[in-house]
């Protein structure tokens, strides 16, 4: 342990002046963050004080563990780099509480005229940390500690119901409390894109309202959507990955995660406070009843949330508040939750009437008259099979999926001939939409394709939209056996069911269901007729070299 001062640093301290007036030092463990809120568990603060004028000169935050070389760093700044207004300077004195330090600053301050003294109390240092302790408990815990349990756990039941998978943004859940000075929370779902998952709980229907419609028209402005955000009013659940399983930036949908490696958050936003990640006791009982109703709601009307509309139900709920063992039981508290049909639709024909001032908005001049086959829509990592599926999976499908049908096929043979896409469920999102805006599906035929380079022959999967335009969904091998089989299979299929076929998108590609995905990965069935290579009318088509 170095216990003396080089030779330079010691002539330069005693050029400094030296002014008559008593500094007082310690080194304390941190009972609460210090004014700069950078301390942490197992910290020190150590702490230089002018006792004459009244002024910190210095202050360090260190581990526990540090030597006591720490306080003499601390120190020469003290003396050398003080804070603001004091100026360099040696004292004539330093009082210390603590022994140790005491004999180790004598050690290595000599020659330059300090004395060192051993006080018991230092009132100086003393009412400064009072206030840090003061200042500590100011700051209120995230969520009160009567409900940090309880409304963990309800997130975590949240999180498990997984409400994201049988409702979108616009299809909102209104949960009338009349308690805590709200009449009713309005309920949007994030999570279906498999971005963003959480709960928002607006005060009223016009800040939801409003927030879409500004979101819809300052889509790609991100000052505007800032603004946006921070001027609704509501209060939140939103879940992320723990800061300890974090990925380094690289974007991971929550869903394929384990619950232990999920952090639900909790807070509040409004127009006059912003974002507030506190919630305060009211805020909380709101919180809680309205996350309590919600997942009851889920499990008593899940089959009918999951179908094909967003149908009109209302159920009635008693809920009591957690308390503690000190603290009596509190009275049930009558709620209702609603599905809010209308509201959707008015929320849905928003974004359709903004999509369409988009697209009319485009200059159609510039688009060509002639579309080639584009390649653009499935994923490239995506899973692809050419399969069946039972009539009866196809029943459930129809109810619970995203769902389009072009004609009635005849429900006959082993089932429905369809080809099956699995990738990511944002990319499945993608694709679903992109297939949706472009009208739906239309049909779904193999067209011959060659490479005149290489020689090879393929059987190219097309799939055609109802707008015209053509996708590449697959290239086989035209001689490949397993495709062989494959396709007159599907040949096959399609003549049982008279020219009928389907597709069905999937998520769940990095997960235990990849190849095999099960009934809850299935995001979309698209019926459609099955074309022949005269029906896509684009003959050959030929593998064309890139030229860069």
């Amino acid at each position: 342990m170095t216990t003396s001062l080089n030779s330079s640093t010691r002539r330069r301290l005693q050029k400094l002046n030296q002014i008559p007036c008593v500094w007082e030092g310690d080194r304390r463990t941190l009972s609460a963050p210090s004014p700069r809120g950078d301390a942490e568990a197992g910290s020190e603060c150590i702490l230089w004080v002018d006792g004459s004028q009244g002024v910190v000169r210095a202050m360090d935050v260190v581990a526990t563990d540090s030597g006591p070389e720490v306080v003499v760093r601390t120190l020469l700044r003290a003396m050398e780099h003080p804070n603001s207004p004091a100026k360099p300077a040696r004292p004539q004195k330093i009082v210390v509480r603590d022994r140790e330090i005491q004999f180790y600053l004598r050690g290595v301050l000599q020659e330059l005229d300090i004395a060192i003294d051993y006080v018991p109390d230092l009132p100086l240092i003393d009412e400064l940390y009072r206030g840090f302790e003061e200042f500590g408990e100011a700051h209120p815990p995230e969520l009160p500690p009567q409900y940090a349990t309880a409304l963990k756990k309800k997130a975590f039941e949240i999180w498990q119901a997984a409400p994201w998978e049988l409702l979108e943004e616009h299809q909102i859940i209104a949960v009338k409390l009349n308690h805590f000075d709200i009449e009713t929370l309005y309920i949007s779902v994030m999570g279906m894109l498999g971005m963003e998952y959480g709960i928002l709980l607006y005060r009223s229907a016009e800040s939801l309202q409003r927030f879409r419609a500004k979101v819809l028209i300052e889509e790609d402005a991100t000052e505007q959507l800032e603004e946006a955000f921070l001027k609704q009013d509501c209060l939140f659940l939103t879940f992320e990955r723990s800061e300890e399983m974090d990925g380094g930036g690289e974007f991971v949908d929550l869903a394929d995660l384990p619950l232990s490696e999920i952090e639900p958050s909790f807070g509040n936003i409004h127009p006059l406070e912003g974002l507030r990640s506190v919630l305060y006791e009211e805020e909380a009982s709101a919180v809680f009843v309205a996350l309590e109703a919600l997942n009851r709601f889920l499990r008593n009307e899940r089959r009918q949330l999951g179908g094909k509309t967003f149908p009109e139900i209302s159920r009635n709920y008693r809920i009591t508040l957690p308390s503690s063992q000190s603290e009596k039981k509190s009275q049930p508290l009558s709620v209702t939750v609603s599905t809010l049909p209308n509201l959707a639709t008015e929320l849905e024909e928003m974004a359709d009437a903004v999509a369409t001032e988009a697209i009319e908005a485009e200059d159609l001049d510039d688009m060509p008259l002639f579309q080639s086959l584009r390649d653009d829509l499935i994923p490239e990592d995506s899973f692809l099979s050419l399969g069946v599926v039972s009539w009866e999976m196809v029943q459930q499908l129809r109810q619970k999926v995203t769902h389009q049908q072009v004609g009635k096929p005849t429900e006959a043979g082993d089932g429905l001939p369809v080809i099956l896409i699995q990738t990511s469920r944002p990319k499945a999102k993608e694709a679903i939409e992109a297939l949706l805006s472009a009208g739906g599906l239309r049909g779904i035929g193999f067209n011959p394709g060659a490479d005149p380079f290489g020689g090879d022959r393929y059987d190219l999967g097309v799939l055609q939209t109802n707008n015209g335009e053509l996708f590449l969904f697959g290239e086989f091998l035209e001689d490949d056996p397993v495709h062989v089989v494959a396709r007159k299979k599907w040949n096959d299929r399609c003549k049982h069911t008279k020219g009928y076929c389907g597709l069905i998108v999937a998520r769940g590609l990095m997960g235990a269901s990849r190849g095999q995905p099960q009934m809850k990965d299935m995001m979309a069935l698209f019926e459609a007729r099955s074309l022949s290579s005269k029906d896509l009318g684009i003959g050959m088509l030929q593998l064309m070299p890139q030229i860069e």
